[in-house]
């Protein structure tokens, strides 16, 4: 028995049980290794405008310490819950492993409606999580980043707050920050832009020419849209279908990307930006393309659609998208469907808050090129990791992408024993 549930972590727990069973951890191995080091729930209450109290519960979950300080984003949602946030920093622990990077995985957030606050609210919330955090987090105890619902003003928030409570300014509390305050140069886009050149390296393995493919996007928000817009405007790819939570449109003939982004920031949604283009949200990700990128929510590629997929290069941007039942339907498609899991997929924004905390940490920061190449290089190593041993094991590409980040902190935790 355990405090978490829900469908995102018994998701989590069985994907985990599905590697464990493959590497051959002894089960009284395996709780320690699944379950999280650390779980908080605090009570948010804030002032709100009309001069009401209202609390919200908030929440943040630290895997493990085993190789460093946690590392996770915080995210801002009203269906937001303990299950859900302990399966988010399951997955951010093998995702850090997988490529290298000393942290263990965390994630957090608070249960609320960030488009129904207003900014005074919203800055009163974000606060007053902060500081319930701040016996529990720290530079080497756990770094937050953004997430759903959260962006870079929402970290200068953070920064500021944990900053007055130490007495002096701490830019390595967080990522993601304004690079007017220690954030970095392409951090807003990193995980979109590791989404976009890891589909370059499938479109590689599979032989086929960017200029000579479609995709189609499933979510507009930050990665979501970095992601379009680089496959549309960089590589070449004709993007044929992008939805966010209010709309989704398809064209065969291709979609005008920067003019969508252009509308979806003016309007927050895409929702009313045609009515010509305007296609079911619920067959959206079965329309025919080349590369599928699911980049919104969890469970979204299921038992129900998986066999109807039509893709041959399925891109996971969003954390957990594609369910174990759809998994095994999938695995059964692995010669027509190229699969690049979620925790390699979606880790370039991992790697340039890494990158970002380093330069935090030594006070010395680097040139955007400089970024980019260093993001290439450790996705680039870690893509061919994950190929390799997918072969050599003959397993899917996400049990071998999570076998070598469970691996990882296995080895961790053996070198350093269990104290007392």
């Amino acid at each position: 028995m355990t405090l978490f549930s829900g469908p995102v972590f018994e998701m989590a727990a069985e994907q985990f049980a599905a590697v464990a069973d493959h590497l051959s951890i002894p089960e009284d191995e395996r709780p320690r290794l699944l379950l999280p080091k650390r779980a908080i729930a605090v009570s948010v209450p804030i002032h709100k405008d009309d001069g009401r109290t209202h609390v919200f519960q908030g929440y943040r979950v630290q895997h493990h310490l085993t190789l460093g300080p946690t590392k996770g984003g915080t995210r801002f949602s009203p269906d937001l819950n303990i299950g859900e946030v302990a399966a988010l920093a399951i997955w951010m622990s093998w995702k850090c492993a997988l490529a290298g990077l000393p942290y263990g995985g965390a994630k957090g957030g608070v249960a609320c409606d960030p488009l129904t606050l207003s900014r005074r609210e919203l800055e009163a919330v974000t606060r007053r999580y902060m500081q319930e955090m701040i016996p529990f987090v720290g530079p080497q105890i756990d770094v937050m980043a953004p997430d759903m619902g959260t962006n870079e003003q929402t970290m200068a928030w953070f920064m500021d707050t944990y900053s007055m409570h130490q007495g002096n300014a701490v830019a390595e509390i967080v990522t993601g920050k304004p690079v007017a305050m220690g954030g970095t140069l392409g951090r807003s886009e990193a995980t979109g832009r590791g989404v976009a050149f890891l589909v370059a390296e499938a479109l590689k393995c599979c032989q086929l020419s960017a200029s000579q493919c479609t995709a189609i996007v499933q979510g507009f928000g930050n990665v979501g849209r970095s992601t379009a817009l680089i496959l549309s405007n960089e590589m070449g790819l004709r993007v044929t279908g992008i939805s966010d939570h209010t709309a989704a449109f398809y064209d065969a003939k291709g979609l005008p990307i920067s003019q969508m982004a252009a509308y979806a920031t003016q309007h927050g949604v895409l929702k009313g930006w045609s009515t010509e283009a305007e296609t079911d949200p619920d067959t959206f990700l079965t329309l025919p393309c080349d590369v599928l990128v699911p980049a919104a929510v969890e469970r979204v590629i299921t038992g129900k659609n998986a066999a109807q997929l039509r893709c041959r290069i399925l891109a996971e941007g969003a954390n957990g998208p594609t369910t174990p039942e759809a998994d095994r339907i999938l695995d059964q498609r692995s010669n027509d469907l190229f699969i690049v899991p979620d925790i390699l997929c979606n880790s370039g924004g991992v790697i340039v808050s890494y990158f970002e905390w380093v330069q935090d940490l030594q006070r010395l920061f680097w040139t955007e090129q400089e970024v980019r190449d260093r993001l290439q290089t450790i996705l680039k190593t870690t893509f061919n990791a994950v190929i390799n041993r997918a072969k050599v094991d003959q397993v899917s590409h996400r049990v071998a992408a999570t076998a070598i980040g469970i691996e990882r902190v296995r080895m961790g935790k053996q070198w350093r024993g269990l104290f007392p």
